[in-house]
């Protein structure tokens, strides 16, 4: 019975081994929680700053736990950081930035009360007053951006004819200057119960105002039109020709007192002389001086005579005739023995 009670010999070495192996744990509890110790190194450090950020590497704390591939990481404790999104630029992000940028100047330009334009400023103009033009154009308030001078010229060039040249600049930030040159009557030409202005060129124009230099003349018919002087397509067609322009001012001096020069399409330019004859120049400048001569020497001799004529003709100056009340027959040209007075004096 106490053979029975007796361990026997494994069972005791079993019992070692299970003591041993539980206080070579205890030992390696001890170990684990037992603190390090701090090791000074004696060789200087040398710090060398990285090119690139890095993210520092975690320390590795290795334990003997009495059991193989086991280790246990200390973990690293980090400040919580904000960071910003980064932004990358690229073609897209450019282009829209331009595009908001250009928008917003676009939008400031147009809205801003510093770029409209208050009023114009007129240089040059005589006749033509500044609130008639600015009538046309509607230019006021306007900003001083959407201002496009080339069609400002050519809407005054079309609306006031007797404005020969316009000259249109725009200047930041809300100033408009205008330059005119008013083309300079020389003509009142009167037809059909109306009268229009004509310059030396034969372009007609709207009357503004009174001009005592001008020549009156009563338009029986319809003048011929004159032909463009200038390559300018903007330039008006002349009313008349140049050339009836430069007859009429050569003749005017001649006419009577009381008299008024006309204008009849089959004989040209006349007037109605008081002593009772109606007189034709015809149309030509170019020989006007002489017509004029022969009429004067005509009409002396007709007076020297006794004679009253009723139509007098000097349209070709080499050819004059006259034409009396008391006879019914043609025209009598004029001899030699008409202009004695002419070629006496």
């Amino acid at each position: 019975m106490s053979d029975r009670q007796r361990p026997t010999r494994a069972e005791i070495a079993r019992q070692r081994r299970n003591q041993r192996t539980r206080k070579e744990l205890e030992l390696t509890s001890k170990r684990a929680l037992k603190p390090m110790q701090s090791v000074t190194s004696r060789v200087p450090e040398i710090v060398v700053a990285p090119k690139t950020r890095q993210a520092a590497p975690r320390r590795r704390f290795n334990i003997a736990l009495g059991l193989p591939e086991i280790h246990l990481h200390k973990p690293q404790l980090r400040m919580p950081q904000l960071r910003m999104p980064r932004i990358r630029p690229s073609w897209r992000l450019t282009s829209f930035l331009i595009i908001v940028f250009f928008g917003a100047a676009i939008y400031f330009s147009l809205t801003l009360p510093y770029f409209h334009v208050p009023n114009i400023t007129l240089l040059g103009g005589g006749r033509l007053s500044r609130e008639e033009i600015e009538a046309v154009l509607g230019v006021n308030g306007q900003s001083i951006f959407t201002v496009q001078p080339d069609e400002m010229e050519i809407r005054l060039r079309m609306n006031y004819p007797e404005l020969a040249s316009v000259d249109v600049n725009a200047y930041l930030p809300n100033h408009v200057y205008i330059t005119v040159v008013e083309r300079e009557p020389v003509i009142l030409w009167q037809q059909g119960g109306g009268f229009t202005w004509i310059d030396a060129a034969g372009v007609a124009f709207r009357p503004r105002g009174a001009v005592s230099t001008l020549v009156p003349v009563n338009g029986l018919s319809t003048p011929p039109a004159g032909l463009a002087t200038s390559d300018d397509p903007l330039s008006p067609m002349p009313y008349i020709s140049k050339e009836l322009v430069e007859a009429i001012l050569i003749l005017a001096p001649n006419v009577p007192a009381g008299s008024t020069m006309f204008y009849d399409a089959a004989n040209g330019l006349g007037w109605e002389d008081s002593r009772g004859w109606k007189a034709y120049f015809g149309t030509s400048a170019n020989d006007m001086p002489l017509k004029v001569r022969v009429y004067q020497s005509l009409v002396a001799s007709l007076e020297g005579r006794g004679k009253v004529p009723v139509f007098i003709s000097v349209v070709y100056p080499d050819a004059p005739f006259y034409r009396m009340a008391d006879f019914e027959e043609d025209a009598t040209e004029v001899t030699t023995e008409d202009l004695t007075v002419e070629d006496g004096q």
